[in-house]
């Protein structure tokens, strides 16, 4: 059983609109006017959260260029991860403007932290959720870290195996804190659709009993529209103004009308078909009933003649016998004259009291 929980008072979990977060990370391209107005556009496509990262390049690495800290991934190969690193960050000065303009807009605004100075940094602006990334995920101490100021937390997947993820919902358990989700999530820039990995998200779910969702990093939307009928409650998506505008993650991130389409989509569309579990016609197919196939009488029927194979056939409409009572039928004999076309009934077939009917 899974532990809905919420942010900012939006209810996270089922039976709820997914959580759509819009990733800033480095897309701000070293401008806050410019992540001032992603988070505006985020909140116009009707996106609940902005995600920032808060780390600087002396909190994750080291400046260094020998051939461990170049960059072997196609999208930012041969960069130093410092270089990387340096520019992607988001400045922390920008942080407390970032925070009072999701304020302004009525957009939920919380972060990635990397480091202990970067959480106790956020809670001194009263950050009301964090994310652990996927490559953090093994950093238990910050898990610890961050688990212990009783915020929801929400952490990504990405090359972890069972075991780490494991470890890391105890660690995060283990100081207390409740509200956890796991996101499915393939740390490639971009990921391919074939290693999405959906049917992880209920898996996720089911074993360590939290909320489960997706942040994904392929192209476009398909995939995160598919991941709610497979049970996210959650999915993160990186976004840009416009990609052609470049930035070091500005491949694999969504425009604003991308993104509009996304919430639309996954609200409208892909939550609404996992629906209940409730089986039977719905209001929608009342008038395809009809269609169903019955038992009728094909060709004219004296009194007392018998049902053959020859004069009763299962056809459309579902006006008749259900289908399955043709062998029942076939032998008996009619309680009257019944001409073709009749849709057959138990009041024309002999003996049909002793029979079992709907």
């Amino acid at each position: 059983m899974t532990v809905s929980f919420n942010i900012n008072g939006r209810v996270i979990g089922p039976g709820t609109s997914p959580y759509i977060i819009a990733e800033i990370s480095g897309n701000h391209n070293g401008s806050i006017e410019r992540a001032f107005a992603i988070m505006e556009a985020a909140r116009e496509a009707g996106a609940d959260a902005v995600k920032l990262q808060t780390y600087t390049a002396d909190t994750l690495t080291i400046d260094h260029d020998g051939d461990e800290f170049i960059v072997e991934l196609p999208l930012w190969k041969g960069r130093t991860l410092y270089d990387l690193y340096k520019e992607a960050c988001t400045p922390w000065e920008w942080h407390e403007a970032l925070f009072a303009k999701g304020q302004e807009l009525g957009i939920t605004v919380f972060s990635s932290p990397f480091d202990f100075t970067s959480v106790d940094f956020l809670e001194a602006l009263d950050c009301p959720a964090y994310k652990i990334a996927s490559p953090e995920l093994v950093d238990i101490p910050l898990i610890k870290k961050v688990a212990a100021t009783g915020k929801p937390m929400i952490m990504s997947t990405g090359m972890a195996t069972f075991e780490e993820i494991e470890e890391a919902v105890c660690a995060a358990r283990s100081v207390g804190c409740n509200d956890i989700a796991l996101l499915q999530c393939v740390s490639a820039y971009p990921a391919n659709a074939k290693d999405a990995g959906l049917g992880n998200i209920a898996k996720l779910s089911n074993q360590f009993g939290v909320e489960a969702g997706l942040s994904d990093h392929t192209l476009g939307t398909a995939v995160s529209v598919a991941s709610v009928a497979m049970g996210a409650t959650i999915i993160e998506k990186h976004v840009t103004l416009s990609r052609a505008d470049g930035g070091v993650d500005s491949a694999f991130s969504l425009e604003p009308d991308e993104l509009k389409k996304l919430v639309e989509d996954t609200r409208d569309s892909a939550k609404a078909s996992r629906g209940r579990s409730v089986f039977g016609p719905k209001e929608s197919e009342q008038g395809t009933l009809v269609l169903r196939r019955s038992l009728y009488v094909v060709e004219d029927v004296a009194e007392g003649q018998v049902f053959t194979a020859q004069n009763v056939r299962s056809i459309r409409p579902a006006n008749g016998l259900k289908p399955k009572y043709y062998d029942l039928v076939l032998g008996q004999t009619a309680s009257r004259a019944i001409g073709r076309g009749e849709a057959l009934s138990w009041e024309m077939v002999v003996g049909s009291e002793a029979t079992c009917v709907d």
